[in-house]
């Protein structure tokens, strides 16, 4: 096997030595009686960083938006999100099954967009009721898009409007204030509750936080247990992620650009339909024209070049532990599998 390109996400980086020496002198307590000194840090800083008041450290995203809904949504009201949400699509439907919360849906346009009109329209105020709007930036099944501030408060408005909450499951939400060229805390001002994962582009190993008003927090809290969510001494995963908060924020940007240089050479190869102003983030789609998708695939698989997505739609994704060099290597690679296919 030839040394690996690893495109298939953001998941997959590995600590670096800075951040593997921070978990293994993390001073350490029991989060669940709340006197893990090194989780209690990192919480207030994941607050600070966008915004909020408190923070509660949990294993995964998928939980910091599952306990996020516990705790907004009684058993039959309603969550309205995204058609093209991760909340929707990848995290079993969690809410609905524990909480007996009911999802309904508002459409995402191609880029990801949510019409407040449509918002508006799908509110409910009887039974069932709707008691949070959430929102996803980076919208990721929508290539990676990043949602700007003027849109949130657009919607976060009508969902005020309509005493409804809003969430937003910003899980690439430092991807998505490094495209929009602002701060998360900016970003996220509209924002009531906010979700965000430490293990993507910020390239930790393990968590996510949940972060918002203190009484909501502390609500949240009980929830977490309940959903298997309480960890012991978890200090040596939040050092890890608090060293990714002070060192990894700033250097997304790079990611960026890694990912417009691929999608600009995908782009100029045979056979690759993609648009290379589609790409603001870190994500890169695109869709094989006159050669097999799969075969593409699992030719770029042999020679080392990692992706995921359908056989009609691949996804490539850059991150910390992939260099420029490395994305050349990746276009170079490419160009020979697509020529070997269609001469096949």
């Amino acid at each position: 096997m030839p040394d690996v390109i690893d495109l298939r996400s953001d998941t997959v980086t590995r600590p670096v030595p800075g951040m593997l020496e921070a978990m293994t002198s993390a001073e350490l307590g029991d989060d669940v009686l709340g006197d893990d000194p090194s989780v209690n840090a990192l919480e207030a800083a994941a607050a600070a960083a966008v915004g909020k008041e408190a923070a509660l450290f949990v294993p995964s995203g998928t939980m910091a938006n599952l306990v996020s809904l516990l705790t907004h949504c009684g058993r039959g009201d309603e969550a309205i999100v995204g058609s093209e949400s991760h909340i929707l699509h990848y995290e079993g439907v969690g809410a609905p099954a524990l909480g007996g919360v009911s999802l309904r849906s508002v459409p995402n346009d191609a880029g990801g967009h949510i019409d407040p009109d449509a918002v508006r329209a799908t509110i409910r105020s009887g039974v069932p009721r709707t008691t949070v709007v959430c929102l996803e930036n980076t919208q990721n099944r929508c290539g990676g898009a990043a949602i700007p501030a003027q849109e949130m408060r657009e919607v976060a408005e009508v969902a005020h409007a309509a005493g409804a909450a809003v969430h937003v499951d910003g899980a690439r939400i430092f991807n998505a204030a490094a495209a929009l060229e602002t701060d998360a805390a900016t970003l996220l001002g509209p924002a009531d509750t906010v979700s965000f994962c430490f293990s993507k582009g910020l390239g930790a190993p393990v968590g996510s936080v949940l972060t918002g008003p203190r009484d909501f927090i502390d609500r949240a809290r009980p929830i977490r247990r309940q959903v298997g969510g309480g960890m012991r001494q978890s200090g040596v995963l939040a050092a890890a992620a608090r060293y990714a908060l002070d060192h990894h924020v700033e250097r997304m940007s790079e990611d960026h650009a890694n990912a417009r240089r691929l999608a600009n050479g995908l782009a100029e190869l045979p056979g690759i339909d993609l648009d290379p102003s589609t790409v603001g983030t870190n994500m890169v789609f695109f869709e094989p024209q006159g050669i097999d998708g799969a075969a593409l695939q699992a030719a770029l698989r042999e020679r080392g070049v990692l992706s995921t997505g359908r056989p009609d739609r691949i996804r490539m994704v850059t991150h910390l532990d992939v260099t420029t060099a490395q994305i050349d290597e990746a276009l170079t690679i490419a160009g020979e599998v697509i020529a070997e296919l269609a001469g096949g």
